[in-house]
């Protein structure tokens, strides 16, 4: 993810509290005014709530605006965590609301509160209920686009204000109809509703500050998208952390002990595109890169016919009628097949052929004697290790020979003589 996208996405964040925040006083306001000129006290309570939801919406907005601070000497990071502190801010203010209207509400069980003028603090009510709504979804949508669970946690805080809007209009209802103990009932409940949603918040804010995981399903998908890409040959030490709106990622990928260092370099360049790619809010990827350990890999041999592991290779790899695909494991073969060479009846691009059967069949290693160009990088390419043979011999013995370490790595193509050269493209 580029830096000017990042910004862009914090700046849209930022445009939203703000918005959210002018609305939210303009509201708080109005229900303030005609909660205390009606006499209404559970709009006078709900005008107490939408003025602490101005200051979490105030500290939202001033950590995404933080958020968008260039990294420094200080602070390599960023300041994305900033608004995860946001996020903090918000769950103290929400749990403190909570509190606040538990405490008010069991109050109204034991006094009476007569409403002046119901119709009024019914209208504005319903204006708050709509309002409330509108801000929700808005706050959501735009959170859940740029990766904020401040501002997507304050959406579903407005999501409860709009409930708490509606059970007070139908408290202003009942108490017009001189039925007190609604309003008293209909306030504990969204009480602990806004407490379980504050309490929620907030651990998810320690966690995140802790550099929990809290995705863990993000994990696997990053081991499915790493071991995707040709040539790691295995992945492990995957860690990831949220800043923000953000995820840092790492992970140490085994690759062949053969490849050069910008091979390698090549293949962890891939990862990190990939990743990047596939998680948006990935913001960086670091990897590490290893000499494979693995023991287990599928060998490849161009036979003349299949005689088990007595069968001889056959000297010209793309010419070959065919290819004994042999499952290894710490040096011995568990089992194999021999499979027919589609390309060997081919006038021309014999060797390119038969390259692509090794591929789709997901070879890792290939021992042969001649190696045309056009086969030559198409293997390298596809990341398959590609030994050489100096002399005929079985398929057992060239087992022992790669078990005892004798056999190099071809290097270059093979000097093909004129009748070899339809292994070429």
């Amino acid at each position: 993810m580029e830096t000017s996208n990042k910004d862009l996405l914090l700046k849209k964040g930022e445009d939203a509290a703000r918005t959210s925040t002018m609305v939210l006083v303009a509201l708080s306001f109005a229900k303030g005014i005609v909660g205390f000129t009606s006499g209404s006290v559970a709009l006078l309570a709900d005008a107490m709530h939408s003025f602490s939801d101005i200051f979490a919406s105030i500290a939202i907005w001033l950590g995404l605006k933080f958020s968008q601070k260039k990294p420094s000497e200080r602070f390599p990071y960023g300041l994305y965590k900033v608004e995860t502190l946001a996020l903090l801010t918000v769950s103290i203010i929400i749990i403190v609301s909570g509190v606040e209207i538990f405490l008010d509400s069991l109050g109204r069980f034991k006094a009476r509160y007569i409403v002046s003028s119901p119709h009024i603090a019914v209208a504005v009510a319903g204006v708050s209920v709509l309002t409330s709504f509108f801000l929700s979804h808005y706050r959501i949508k735009v959170g859940e686009s740029i990766g904020s669970q401040a501002l997507i946690g304050e959406g579903k805080h407005s999501r409860m204000d709009a409930f708490s809007s509606m059970m007070v209009t139908l408290g202003v209802a009942f108490n017009y109809m001189e039925i007190y103990w609604v309003e008293a009932a209909v306030g504990l409940i969204i009480s602990l509703l806004v407490l379980k949603l504050g309490l929620q918040m907030g651990k998810d804010a320690i966690l995140v500050l802790l550099d929990i995981c809290l995705r863990p399903e993000q994990m696997r998908r990053v081991k499915e998208i790493v071991e995707g890409v040709a040539g790691v040959e295995a992945v492990h030490g995957i860690k990831i952390r949220r800043a923000g709106p953000f995820i840092f990622g790492e992970a140490h990928l085994e690759v062949d002990e053969g490849l050069t260092v910008e091979k390698a370099h090549e293949i962890s360049q891939k990862v990190e595109e990939k990743v990047k790619e596939q998680i948006k809010e990935m913001d960086s990827f670091v990897t590490h890169i290893e000499p494979s350990k693995r023991k287990r890999y599928l060998l490849a041999v161009p036979v003349f016919e299949d005689k088990g592991l007595e069968s001889q290779v056959y000297s010209h790899f793309g010419s070959s009628p065919y290819y004994m695909l042999i499952d290894m494991d710490g040096g011995e073969a568990k089992s194999w097949r021999v499979v027919e060479n589609p390309g060997a009846k081919l006038d021309r691009r014999r060797g390119v052929e038969a390259a692509r059967l090794l591929l789709e069949n997901k070879v890792n290693v290939l021992v042969a004697m001649k190696l045309g160009e056009g086969p030559f990088h198409a293997l390298r390419d596809g990341m398959i290790k590609i030994c050489r043979l100096s002399k005929v011999m079985t398929v057992k013995e060239i087992i022992r020979e790669l078990r005892e370490g004798k056999l190099n790595l071809m290097d270059a193509p093979s000097k093909l003589e004129h009748a070899d050269r339809a292994d070429t493209p």
